[in-house]
């Protein structure tokens, strides 16, 4: 069972659950941490659900990062494994994680078995959640809620501290998933139509979130 048959059947499956949704963005390979890490698939909602694939034939050498670095960004996240992996991965995986095992040969439909649901994070990272969102993206956030004086020419890196230090978590979660929505030119569209499937993005408006009460801009 390879990585390839584990993320299209994860993908139909998501398909399933959220393809009538319009709502919802499904997208392969999110880069998070100013590309650090990659998760496999993410769900843009009213989350930001984060999906892992290791298949019976992947290394788990790289999980201990990926696991700190998905804990400053998702909402929720879960590792779909072979079996092989289960026993390890269960003992060193943040009890948040949801764990689902894929079991099937080449060319059969697979089964899955989740062994433990998904939960909240309890630890999420405003920076690193602001850093999801290109420089562009950001200033026009920023000039929106007429935040951006003294930051138009500064670094992203600026930018990013001004979005995380100027809304609450929850606000700034429902901003970076609208913005996210909003972004056409994803660096993964050509990947968008694998396994046949097709993803639908979907906007909406800022118009319920609350004002930010403290101003650190320069």
């Amino acid at each position: 069972m390879r990585d390839h048959e584990i993320r299209c059947n994860l993908r139909t499956r998501l398909l399933t659950t959220y393809g009538g949704d319009p709502s919802t963005l499904i997208i392969d390979e999110l880069g998070i941490c100013s590309g650090l890490a990659r998760a496999d698939m993410a769900v843009i909602n009213g989350e930001l659900k984060g999906f892992e694939i290791k298949s019976g034939r992947d290394s788990l050498g790289r999980l201990p990062s990926q696991t700190h670095l998905y804990g400053k960004v998702f909402d929720t996240m879960t590792i779909v494994l072979g079996p092989r992996h289960l026993k390890k991965v269960e003992a060193s995986s943040p009890g948040w994680w949801g764990i689902v095992v894929a079991e099937g040969s080449e060319g059969i439909s697979l089964e899955w078995q989740i062994i433990r649901p998904e939960l909240r994070n309890p630890g999420q990272d405003p920076l690193s959640i602001a850093q999801l969102l290109w420089r562009d993206e950001v200033l026009e956030v920023l000039r929106g809620w007429d935040l951006a004086r003294g930051l138009s020419g500064r670094p992203r890196k600026y930018l990013w501290e001004a979005l995380a230090s100027n809304f609450s978590l929850y606000d700034l979660g429902a901003i970076v998933r609208t913005r996210l929505k909003l972004r056409r030119n994803w660096r993964a569209a050509a990947a968008q139509t694998q396994c046949d499937e097709k993803y639908r993005p979907f906007s909406r408006s800022l118009g319920s979130l609350s004002r930010p009460n403290v101003l650190h801009t320069c």
